[in-house]
């Protein structure tokens, strides 16, 4: 009997709030501690929203404050620049772990 392919998650951009699968987004997680970083991985714990791998959405969810709306708490200018700094540093590094 033929296996069913497997699913693949999906994931909503909360700037551009399309749906993607869940490997080409980046999570955006608040510790439990209340701070708020990228993680790239996505296996930190803590409350997560996705965001594209662009910093055009980053931007867009950061000033629409759909970020702190889904993470529940609110975003210093010094919180939301460590991000768009951080994003922009992950996007200059080679796609080196994508497929994991």
């Amino acid at each position: 009997m033929p296996r069913a392919p497997k699913k693949i998650p999906q994931r909503m951009c909360v700037g551009c709030r399309e749906m993607k699968p869940k490997a080409e987004l980046i999570r955006v997680v608040r510790a439990p501690d209340g701070s708020v970083t990228l993680d790239p991985v996505g296996k930190k714990p803590g409350r997560g929203a996705y965001v594209c791998r662009s910093a055009a959405c980053l931007g867009r969810a950061i000033k629409q404050r759909q970020l702190e709306r889904q993470l529940e708490t609110s975003l210093g200018e010094e919180t939301a620049q460590a991000l768009r700094d951080t994003l922009q540093a992950l996007l200059a590094q080679p796609e080196a772990g994508a497929d994991e």
